[in-house]
């Protein structure tokens, strides 16, 4: 890999994992979600954690959703003003995909003292203000502890109005799916722990980690959009199942369609596949139908844990092009349709 981006002290090596990839496998969290009380007694909260969805939401006596969120990692590249901008991004990106626009973030930091630099930690804090300010948003404040792990991302406040409020219970039959940016994520950094990813495959997933997800704000603005969930820890797989089981549908995936960044296959091939792709597909691969003889690099792909990955989005089939040339517009290059949303039971087809 390039030395300029294997920096002096590397944060990846106190960290036993990174990225959304550190996130509890989806049917260990299911297990401790089982017992959670009904939100039933809470009519305004319009959005709990009955459909895995993610953010919650709250209405005001003014019809004024608030969406609250909170995500945080261990560190998935070593340069921390980079871990920092990834993580603010991949935080930020729960709100939009709610279909609100964020208000304001505050800082969630856990720092090995005594292990490492304090103007380390002040890199990741100001890469994380960095990110929130592209979001036209301050870190107002926050929280901090001495862990084991470096830790870092933010909690996150957003608004909407009622009718642009968009959840993954929405998908309906006939739908198409979109999808606005490339999986490999997690490809990426396990190739560049391993010091095996170069300056330009690094510059790509920086490129795309930090990208942020506004575009959702737009998308819950589009009576055709039916449902907004982003792809992070469980996949592109993952979060689709979580999509099918709340709108009560099946998804069905064209895996050729699927966008990749560039050296994602390859690297598949090469081994360069993590352990969160095997627990994800431990905790749902039987809800999912693959081809016979379906090559085993790209299922690794499909259930591979995207940090900030992009949003997937069910909308009416007929006005899916005019959506996908518009996101495309709006700075995702790689957005691209992968699938469609049929009558059936909740669960995965993949194509291809």
């Amino acid at each position: 890999m390039d030395d300029a981006h294997t920096p002096p002290f590397r944060l990846t090596e106190l960290a036993h994992g990174g990225g959304c990839g550190c996130k509890l496998a989806p049917a260990v969290l299911q297990t401790l979600l089982a017992g959670s009380p009904a939100a039933a007694m809470f009519p305004q909260l319009l959005v709990g954690t009955e459909t895995a969805d993610d953010a919650a939401v709250w209405q005001l006596p003014d019809g004024t959703c608030v969406i609250a969120t909170t995500d945080f990692f261990m560190p998935v590249v070593d340069d921390p003003r980079d871990f920092g901008r990834i993580a603010a991004t991949n935080a930020i990106s729960d709100v939009y995909a709610m279909g609100g626009t964020p208000i304001l973030a505050l800082a969630i930091l856990g720092m090995p003292l005594g292990k490492m630099p304090l103007e380390i930690t002040r890199d990741i804090l100001a890469g994380g203000t960095e990110a929130a300010a592209g979001a036209g948003i301050p870190v107002a404040g926050g929280h901090s502890i001495d862990t084991a792990e470096p830790i870092y991302g933010l909690a996150v406040i957003g608004t909407c109005k009622p009718e642009n409020l968009r959840r993954n219970s929405g998908a309906r039959p006939g739908d198409a799916l979109i999808l606005t940016k490339g999986i490999g994520v997690g490809i990426y950094a396990n190739a560049l722990r391993k010091g095996e990813l170069d300056a330009t495959g690094y510059a790509e997933m920086l490129a795309s980690t930090t990208l942020l997800n506004r575009v959702g704000a737009m998308l819950g603005t589009q009576t055709a959009v039916h449902a907004i969930t982003d792809v992070t820890g469980f996949g592109l797989l993952g979060h689709g199942l979580e999509m099918a089981r709340g709108s009560g549908v099946r998804l069905v995936i064209d895996a050729a369609a699927v966008p990749l960044l560039s050296r994602a296959l390859p690297m598949a091939e090469q081994g360069f596949v993590t352990g969160a792709s095997h627990r994800n597909w431990d905790s749902y691969g039987a809800s999912v139908t693959l081809p016979a003889d379906f090559p085993e690099a790209m299922r690794h792909l499909l259930t591979d844990a995207q940090t900030s990955g992009g949003l997937l989005v069910s909308v009416t089939a007929s006005e899916a092009p005019a959506l996908l040339a518009r996101i495309r517009e709006e700075g995702y290059p790689r957005a691209a349709i992968i699938g469609r949303v049929e009558a059936g039971a909740a669960g995965i087809t993949i194509d291809g």
